[in-house]
């Protein structure tokens, strides 16, 4: 990673590990939310369309007919609606992000992912907050905004409230231009940054270099590193993704806090000198065993799973 670039930041994990990463920009941050507003929208229209279809198509010319329905009937499905549309929209958000890739289909698409600043696990409640902040920086105020148009034009007497609610909007709609790490409101409160994702191509490259090429011996000492499934069975993908970071970027000093971490967890005590041949053998032989678990329908998303 390049030393000069602004959106450089390092994560310190609870382990003790610094992860480097690089912050995602402001354009594909508002991209993903613009995919995601889509993409809901769509599904949101869609379901509507098809309860229509089922409520009126099955029951029209019978003695059932909707037109005819009691009020209580249609007020009932309404209801149906609104707690459909209110567990979209927060579930959408929310179960995609609590997931193992911390990211919606929209941030996905950019490539982009939520991370904890502390460095540890995103914390449900984290994802909550920042979610249910979204809606007072973004929609509230922009459905204020347009309900004060339609009351302005019958010609209601509406006072300040428009300079009010543009003012309210403008202060969190450029809050993230005025701090060095784009954070919104959301971001603040909840302690998250929004990381771009390791590219998947750069884990290929890994595995044909040192001694993750040479079936796990070192080149500077020929010891040669095999590891056994219990050991192997620590860890999961999240561990191997910032594994595969740390050897691309971190320092010397970071690999032998790695290695040091590492060896503890697994009981092993090799000495000092040949760090990165030991974590290059440990990534090459944790990403097949890994994978090849894959092949058999069974993933392990981190060391807690």
């Amino acid at each position: 990673m390049n030393a000069t670039d602004k959106r450089a930041r390092v994560i310190l994990t609870p382990e003790g590990l610094a992860l480097p990463v690089r912050l995602a920009s402001r354009g594909s941050r508002a991209g993903a939310l613009m995919l995601d507003l889509m993409l809901l929208g769509f599904g949101m229209a869609l379901f509507q369309l098809l309860v229509q279809g089922i409520a009126g198509g099955l029951l029209d010319g019978t003695a059932l007919d909707p037109s005819a329905a009691p009020r209580g009937a249609q007020e009932f499905l309404l209801i149906v609606l609104v707690i459909v549309y209110f567990a979209a929209w927060y579930g959408y958000f929310l179960v995609q992000e609590l997931g193992p890739r911390g990211a919606t289909l929209g941030k996905r698409i950019v490539g982009i992912r939520i991370a904890a600043r502390s460095g540890g696990s995103l914390a449900p409640e984290a994802v909550i907050a920042r979610n249910l902040i979204r809606d007072i920086e973004l929609f509230y105020p922009i459905v204020l905004i347009l309900t004060l148009l339609v009351m302005n034009a019958g010609d209601e007497d509406i006072g300040p409230l428009p300079w009010v609610a543009t003012g309210w909007f403008a202060l969190f709609l450029l809050l993230p231009f005025f701090n060095r790490d784009a954070l919104r409101a959301g971001d603040i409160v909840a302690g998250t940054w929004v990381i771009e994702r390791p590219r998947a191509k750069l884990a290929a490259a890994l595995s044909a270099q040192g001694a993750a090429a040479a079936q796990g011996a070192s080149a500077v000492t020929g010891a040669r590193y095999a590891f056994g499934e219990a050991e192997l069975s620590i860890y999961g993908e999240k561990e191997l993704q910032t594994l595969e970071q740390m050897l691309r970027d971190a320092p010397p000093e970071a690999l032998a806090a790695v290695h040091a971490t590492i060896c503890r967890k697994i009981g092993w005590n090799p000495g000092a000198g040949d760090e990165r041949a030991f974590l290059e053998a440990f990534y090459a032989q944790l990403r097949a065993k890994l994978e090849g678990d894959m092949r058999f329908g069974k993933r392990k998303a981190d060391k807690f799973s």
